[in-house]
């Protein structure tokens, strides 16, 4: 069933596989974490903001959808209201989350990640091309060479649309800024210059603050550029604070400006995903481990969880991990 991943095959062993043979041992532990329950339907592939499960349904931060993706097709987001899905030979599905509307075009290359607002449709490709096309016409009103992307991290972040311009998060750690109306580029941010995982795996606007990152570099933008370098697993952005997880098993508070706030280090910890939910931080760990951070105190607790190996998508409220849901409360 991975084959759905095509192109992005290599980036699991990003999350599947680790690079030492110690594993995360807490040396206290709290109440075992009974939240959990079984799934219909076992996940086969994820994307940024969408997952699809073995009976092809599809699964978003609010739960899951009545639309089933075409067999084929690997899904590569919701935006505007829409499903995108994708064939490896670069036929682009959208439907309408209701059903209704149902589009569908060929771009004849394999598509990495994909955005629409109204008529207009913004695609990175896997050789990290971009392009913009009026989905009236199918015409392109913009295109671009990328440059050399070798292999990428499954978190590939989708187009985003800001008024007049959208941003392309490339595959080789930039942020390309491309005005619609005058079908131009504007200017381009240097994210990070690694060679191999190098594309951009988170990117948020919040208060006219710009937070991205690969996983090597977190960028911050408002008056000025910011950026440090971080090995980063998880990250989340609440207006005040950032927050990330690291390779290296550390938790950490960051201001808007970079600096550390709190930190916690769990040694050998392998950080699968985070939720923010009503003053504290869920993350949970690779061995079967829930923790708890307050974010006011970073006091944290440790939970045994009952999870196997597989793919994972972080919901509003749920982990869910291979057939099984992990609610955080």
């Amino acid at each position: 069933m991975k084959t759905y991943i095509y192109f992005l095959t290599a980036c699991i062993v990003l999350f599947s596989a680790c690079s030492t043979k110690e594993v995360y041992e807490p040396k206290v532990l709290s109440s075992d974490w009974e939240h959990t329950s079984a799934m219909q339907s076992a996940l086969i592939d994820r994307a940024s903001n969408v997952a699809l499960l073995e009976n092809r349904h599809v699964l978003t931060k609010d739960g899951e959808l009545d639309l089933r993706v075409e067999k084929g097709f690997r899904v590569i987001g919701i935006s505007d209201k829409h499903l995108i899905s994708a064939s490896i030979d670069g036929n682009l599905s959208i439907v309408s989350l209701d059903g209704k509307e149902k589009e569908q075009i060929s771009l004849k290359k394999t598509v990495a990640a994909a955005s629409i607002k109204a008529n207009m449709l913004a695609v990175v490709f896997a050789n990290n091309d971009i392009a913009l096309y009026d989905l009236q016409s199918k015409k392109i009103l913009f295109k671009e060479q990328g440059g050399r992307s070798i292999v990428n991290d499954m978190r590939i972040v989708n187009p985003y649309f800001l008024d007049e311009l959208v941003l392309f998060a490339t595959l080789d750690g930039k942020i390309i800024v491309v005005n619609t109306k005058l079908k131009k580029r504007l200017r381009t941010i240097l994210v990070s210059s690694e060679e191999y995982f190098n594309n951009i795996i988170y990117f948020n606007i919040l208060e006219n603050k710009i937070l991205t990152a690969s996983s090597y570099k977190l960028l911050a933008m408002a008056q000025k550029e910011l950026r440090k370098k971080y090995e980063i697993r998880n990250i989340l952005f609440d207006k005040s604070l950032i927050y990330i997880t690291t390779k290296e098993g550390e938790i950490i508070a960051l201001t808007p400006s970079l600096q550390v706030d709190s930190k916690i280090k769990l040694p050998f910890a392998h950080f699968l995903g985070m939720i923010d939910h009503n003053g504290k931080l869920y993350i949970l760990e690779k061995e079967g481990y829930m923790i708890v951070v307050d974010k006011k105190t970073f006091a944290y607790s440790v939970h045994e969880v009952d999870i196997d190996d597989g793919f994972v998508f972080v919901g509003k409220d749920l982990f869910y991990v291979d057939d099984r849901k992990i609610s955080i409360e």
